[in-house]
């Protein structure tokens, strides 16, 4: 990691800082309802460093747009879906922390794409039936596996969005309370894992840095995405969240 870092913010390329650039705006978008576009923002900032290391870049930048997303949309928030989800999160953020060091990422992220996929099967299942759907919602259950799922895979990769979008579409909230519990959700787990990825050496003053920089880009995709939401009705946005993370869960499964 400290190699990846030292390098940043003034040996990248064009190329490399447009990746960057754009990669910032989409973990802004992510945080005003478009969850599933962070997985694009997580492969964009690959093209810059390391996967691996790029999870303490990336890290700092979704806590300044949760920081955004919590101010816009705090009073939407559902408090009782969100405490349901929050400690099995956490004990998979410790997990995944644990296992970090260990785990090799072209083991466990097709592991994630295909545990993603098979999740929005059900996600559509459930859009046909509200029995199954409210039995998913209110069940511990499978809340703590995708809890856990959530916490594992936002330490180990950043990309709890998708599970989260599934868990939120089961609990059938309408979209700006989607968009409120899931900002609180995020804001909390990401704050917990600044002290875990700062004792794996993935966040430094030189990553810090790099976040500086990017942070006009973050606070744009956020401005950007609050528009887009007003645009869009209930059933296009959580059709384009399952699409969203349909093809961010492939990404997972296939690689570059």
């Amino acid at each position: 990691m400290r190699e990846s870092c030292e390098r940043m913010p003034t040996d990248i390329t064009a190329f490399q800082w447009t990746c960057a650039g754009l990669s910032a705006l989409c973990i802004g978008l992510s945080k005003a309802g478009f969850g599933g576009i962070a997985i694009a923002g997580i492969l964009l900032m690959t093209q810059v460093i390391p996967p691996r290391e790029s999870t303490g870049v990336i890290l700092p930048m979704l806590i300044l747009a949760d920081v955004f997303a919590v101010h816009a949309f705090r009073k939407f928030a559902v408090w009782r879906v969100l405490l349901k989800i929050l400690p099995p999160a956490v004990a998979g953020v410790a997990l995944g922390w644990f296992f970090m060091p260990e785990i090799p990422a072209e083991v466990f992220t097709p592991l994630i794409g295909w545990m993603l996929i098979s999740l929005l099967v059900l996600t559509v299942l459930q859009k046909c039936s509200r029995r199954l759907q409210g039995v998913v919602a209110e069940h511990a259950v499978v809340t703590w596996p995708l809890g856990l799922l959530a916490g594992i895979s936002t330490m180990l990769a950043n990309a709890a969005g998708a599970v989260m979008t599934i868990y939120l579409l089961a609990c059938r909230l309408p979209k700006y309370e989607f968009v409120g519990t899931a900002a609180w959700f995020f804001f909390l787990i990401n704050i917990i894992k600044v002290p875990f990825s700062t004792s794996l050496g993935l966040i430094t003053r030189e990553t810090l840095l790099f976040n500086l920089i990017l942070a006009p880009a973050v606070v744009a995709g956020v401005t950007l995405g609050r528009i887009l939401l007003t645009k869009i009705n209930q059933q296009v946005f959580e059709w384009l969240l399952i699409v969203l993370s349909l093809l961010g869960s492939l990404r997972l499964v296939f690689g570059s």
